[in-house]
């Protein structure tokens, strides 16, 4: 039963980090995002919110791709890069949809057609609800390197904890699991590689 508090609690420190790095990131996107739509709704887009939402989350959101890449995810990248940024553009495409959706809603049904009130709809609201839909689509499927190849965790739950616990430990047990490795098996024609530490 303690392993098991043990290993949620090292997966839950580790989810925290996680998400506070995100939260970084978020917040730097979103000051990109809010203050570009401003900017934007009061310039050459004037009567055009939808236009200049649309041009500050594509650049909030070229932002988010390269520090989440390199610094929130940067363990849990996809070998294929080719892939990982076209499920990275279509988990942002959704989520710009989201803050289109919110601001379209307010402003053709709802009638606020004011640029404070745009700003709330799109920026505020559809932002929020992009990011939480977001952050879920990057975790759990675009950034999917699989937890147990983390370099924060270690090969078996058992060496997890033993990790988290007891450091010396762990470097001693997953030694003994190199050792049983390279026994041979009942066939005696088989032959067995060391298996290398990490």
């Amino acid at each position: 039963m303690n392993r098991l508090v043990d290993r949620f609690d090292a997966l839950w420190h580790l989810f925290v980090k996680e998400l506070m790095k995100f939260g970084v990131v978020g917040a730097l996107a979103f000051v990109i995002n809010a203050s570009l739509t401003w900017i934007l709704m009061h310039t050459v887009f004037e009567d055009g919110h939808l236009k200049a939402k649309f041009v500050a989350t594509t650049v909030a959101i070229v932002f988010a791709w390269v520090a989440n890449r390199l610094w929130t995810f940067r363990d849990k990248r996809q070998s294929n890069k080719r892939r990982e940024l076209f499920q990275f553009l279509v988990a942002n495409g959704i989520g710009m949809a989201i803050e289109l959706g919110c601001l379209g809603f307010s402003y053709y049904v709802l009638g606020l057609t004011s640029a404070y009130a745009s700003f709330v709809s799109g920026t505020i609201i559809g932002t929020i609800l992009g990011t939480i839909f977001r952050y879920f689509a990057y975790r759990f499927w675009v950034f999917t390197q699989e937890l147990d190849d983390d370099p924060d965790f270690a090969d078996t739950a058992a060496l997890e904890i033993a990790l988290i616990t007891d450091p010396p430990l762990a470097a001693g047990a997953e030694h003994a699991l190199q050792e049983h490795a390279v026994r041979p098996g009942p066939d005696a024609h088989e032959t067995t590689e060391p298996v290398e530490g990490r």
